[in-house]
């Protein structure tokens, strides 16, 4: 269970986080779908899900990297590479300007403070505009943000809800998060 009454053990999500918060719920869901899903982005669906699942890796917020995971397993990402890249982004089989913002959002994750130009022109240096670092740093942002939230509210899950989480988000994309907290109401 997760530390307040309302969740059931295993059964916490962003949705049951959200639900009593539809004035959250609805631009944060709207927001989610756009950053991961909009066709604004260079990165494709599979790299998104791919930073996604690397910034809550870092964070060790299971919850989250286990259902991006499999997102992302969904969209074609190889199971393998996220040992990888916790071990060495340098020698991880990635494109290398993938690596420029994996690093990018390490150190945003793990040390926002030491940010510097040097880091922003990594990205640009890798080929990447603006709009690929923008949506870097809003992919990094969200997702600390949701470990946050699942981890402050204690919200475990199984591996089986991982799996049909994260396919559900690669069929269909992030705007079943504010349906199913109507539905909870």
């Amino acid at each position: 269970m997760g530390f307040v009454s309302r969740f059931p053990e295993n059964e916490g999500s962003i949705a049951t986080i959200l639900k009593p918060y539809p004035d959250i719920a609805d631009p944060v869901s709207m927001m989610t779908e756009y950053v991961m899903r909009s066709e604004d982005s260079q990165f494709t669906l599979a790299e998104r899900e791919l930073i996604a699942t690397y910034v809550c890796d870092l964070n060790s917020c299971t919850y989250c990297a286990r259902t991006h995971q499999a997102a992302a397993e969904a969209l074609g990402v190889d199971k393998n590479l996220f040992k990888d890249l916790l071990k060495n982004i340098d020698t991880a089989p990635v494109k290398e300007n993938i690596k420029s913002i994996l690093k990018f959002v390490k150190k945003l994750t793990l040390s926002p403070s030491l940010m510097t130009q040097a880091d922003a022109d990594a990205i640009f240096d890798a080929g990447w505009d603006e709009n690929a670092f923008h949506f870097a740093i809003m992919i990094c942002g969200m997702f600390n943000l949701y470990n946050r939230l699942l981890e402050g509210y204690g919200i475990k899950s199984s591996e089986e809800s991982h799996e049909q989480a994260g396919q559900a988000l690669a069929e269909s994309g992030y705007m079943h998060v504010k349906e199913a907290a109507e539905q909870q109401r």
